[in-house]
């Protein structure tokens, strides 16, 4: 057995009885990047910044798409369809488990705030990092799952970044020219 599924195994096996509606509710606002978009909102009606939350849900909605569409190709079974017991906390989802779709769009969202707030980021990153690591502990997803979603997440915020610079150096550049 793999240190993946050992991991992933070894944490819902020692679970801690009161925790479990802490990851719980931690699983539930990561997703579909609730949480990300209400942060996003708030900062962006506050700092009156609309950008802000336009980036924040497209980085969301970005996740999303490729998490999915890289879940469907490759196809890895979730924990739940692999072992009887114990049963997960949450329903489990009907794609497949690799790349965790929660800790993809956490970590987008959290890096693209952390583009406009980076004194904030530890707090933005500690909330992602939660978030993965909930979809662990509450049965739906293996440990690579979570970390792939992260790297994933960091990769599509860095590009939606150089994305957004690109074109607004495009921008200037016609206005000038």
């Amino acid at each position: 057995m793999s240190y993946d599924r050992q991991l992933e195994r070894w944490t819902v096996h020692h679970r801690v009885g009161w925790l479990n509606p802490v990851f719980e509710g931690l699983s539930w606002i990561g997703g579909q990047g609730l949480v990300w978009l209400v942060i996003a909102l708030v900062l962006a009606v506050w700092w009156r910044r609309p950008w802000l939350f336009v980036q924040v849900a497209l980085a969301d909605l970005a996740a999303q798409l490729i998490s999915s569409g890289l879940k469907q190709w490759i196809g890895r079974a979730r924990p739940s369809e692999v072992y009887a017991t114990p049963k997960p906390l949450v329903s489990a989802p009907h794609d497949s488990s690799f790349p965790s779709g929660h800790a993809t769009a956490s970590f987008a969202c959290a890096t693209m705030l952390s583009f406009y707030a980076p004194r904030a980021a530890p707090a933005f990153f500690l909330l992602a990092a939660a978030i993965a690591w909930s979809r662990v502990y509450v049965g739906v997803h293996y440990p690579l799952d979570v970390l792939g979603g992260a790297v994933l997440g960091v990769v599509i915020a860095i590009a939606l970044r150089w994305l957004s610079e690109a074109l607004l150096r495009s921008r200037r550049a016609r206005r000038a020219g």
